[in-house]
C-alpha cells in the first residue's frame, strides 16, 4: 500500500503585509513550530476522514455560531475537497492524465486557529504536496502558491493573496515581488518573483499569539480590498508604502542593521493601523510588547504577532504576554538538523 504523509508549516510576515493581494512586496518566514500534516494512502473508494479539529460539540448555541463564522460548517474537510477539485481541474488543463486509484485521506494540524498563522492554507499546501506525489504530477514550484490560492480564493470565496502560499511552498526566508510589472501568468495562474534569502541574517525573534482573539481573514480584507477597488487614496499610497518598507527591510537585513529593522516593523504596523479598524485585543498585543522595548506588528491578519527580542528581554515580554492570556514561542525556521551559524563577514 502506497502511503504519503506531507506537512506544511505555519508563517509569520515580517515586512509588507497586507500589500501582497494588492501588487506590492513583503517578506515572510516559515513558522516549524507549528504545522499541518496530510496522510494519504490507496483504498478502494475516495475517502476523506473527518479529523479530530472538527467540532461537533459546543458549550452554547453562541460557541457554535462563532466556531462557524471562524471556520465554516466543514472546517479543514471543505479545504481538502476544493483541493483535490482543482487539482484534478489543473491536470485536465495541463494535460496530465490521472491513473484510476482512489485514495483515503485526513489531515491534523497544531497551528493555532484562526490568529493569522496561515492555517488554512497549510492543510491546502499540504494536501496538494500529497496529491503530486500519489499521482505523480510535477507542479513548477512557482506555480504551486498560485494554485493553493485559487482553492480559497475561487472555490470557497476567501479573500486572501499569495504570501501565504508563497513562503508555505518555499519555507525558509522569502523575499516577495507582486508588483504588476513582475507578474507573469504561468500554467493559467498569475505568479510573483520570489527570491529565498538567507534566514540566518535575521535577528532573534518571537512570535506570540492569542487563541481567544481569532477572527477569519475575510473580516479584514473584505473591507480594504473593496476600498482599494474603489480607488481609495488612501489604500493606494498605503500599498505603495508597504512595497517601499519591504525593500528597506531588505537592505536593513542584508546591512544585518536590526534597529532599523524593528523600526520598520513597527511602521508596518503604524501603516496598518492607519488604513485598517483594528480590534482591540489586538492592537493591546502591539502595544503589550511595544512596553517592553521589542518591536511588534501583526503575523497575518490578528492574533497573532511577530518582532524582535534579544535575548535578555525575553522572559520579560513572556511575562507581559501572560498577563494579557498569549502564548510566546521563538520561531522556528530551520530544519532541527541545520546549524544556524550567522555568515561570516
Amino acid at each position: 500500500m502506497k502511503l504519503i504523509r506531507k506537512q506544511a508549516f505555519a508563517r509569520a510576515g515580517l515586512i509588507g503585509n497586507p500589500s501582497d493581494g494588492y501588487y506590492g512586496k513583503t517578506i515572510s518566514v516559515i513558522v516549524r513550530n507549528f504545522s499541518a500534516q496530510v496522510t494519504l494512502y490507496e483504498w478502494d473508494e475516495l475517502e476523506i476522514l473527518w479529523s479530530e479539529e472538527e467540532r461537533n460539540r459546543f458549550r452554547s448555541v453562541y460557541d457554535l455560531v462563532r466556531d462557524v463564522k471562524l471556520h465554516g460548517y466543514y472546517g479543514g474537510v471543505r479545504l481538502i475537497k476544493a483541493t483535490i477539485k482543482k487539482f484534478v481541474e489543473f491536470c485536465a488543463s495541463q494535460g496530465y492524465a490521472l491513473r484510476n486509484q482512489n485514495f483515503s485521506i485526513r489531515y491534523q494540524t497544531n497551528i493555532p486557529r484562526a490568529v493569522g498563522l496561515a492555517g488554512s492554507s497549510a492543510i491546502i499546501v499540504a494536501t496538494l504536496r500529497a496529491l503530486m506525489e500519489f499521482f505523480e504530477v510535477p507542479i513548477p514550484l512557482r506555480v504551486q502558491p498560485s494554485l493553493a490560492l485559487a482553492v480559497e480564493r475561487d472555490e470557497l470565496g476567501i479573500a486572501a493573496g499569495l504570501q501565504d502560499r508563497v513562503i508555505q511552498v518555499y519555507e525558509g526566508l522569502v523575499y516577495m515581488d507582486f508588483s504588476r510589472e513582475r507578474m507573469e501568468r504561468l500554467c493559467g495562474f498569475e505568479c510573483g518573483v520570489y527570491e529565498r534569502l538567507d534566514p540566518r541574517l535575521l535577528p532573534p525573534l518571537y512570535l506570540a499569539y492569542a487563541s481567544d482573539a481569532g477572527e477569519p481573514t475575510e473580516v479584514v480584507h473584505n473591507d480594504l480590498r473593496e476600498r482599494w477597488r474603489r480607488g481609495d487614496p488612501a489604500v493606494l499610497a498605503a500599498m505603495q508604502k508597504f512595497a517601499q518598507l519591504t525593500d528597506e527591510f531588505r537592505r536593513a537585513l542584508e546591512e544585518r542593521d536590526w534597529e532599523k529593522l524593528g523600526h520598520l516593523m513597527n511602521a508596518n504596523f503604524d501603516l496598518r493601523e492607519s488604513i485598517v479598524n483594528i480590534a482591540e485585543r489586538h492592537r493591546q498585543m502591539v502595544y503589550t510588547a511595544r512596553k517592553v522595548g521589542v518591536p511588534a506588528k501583526f503575523a497575518g491578519s490578528g492574533g497573532a504577532i511577530v518582532g524582535i527580542c534579544p535575548e535578555e528581554k525575553f522572559e520579560k515580554l513572556r511575562e507581559a504576554m501572560a498577563s494579557i492570556r498569549c502564548e510566546l514561542v521563538r520561531p522556528e525556521i530551520l530544519p532541527a538538523a541545520t546549524v544556524a551559524e550567522p555568515p561570516a563577514y
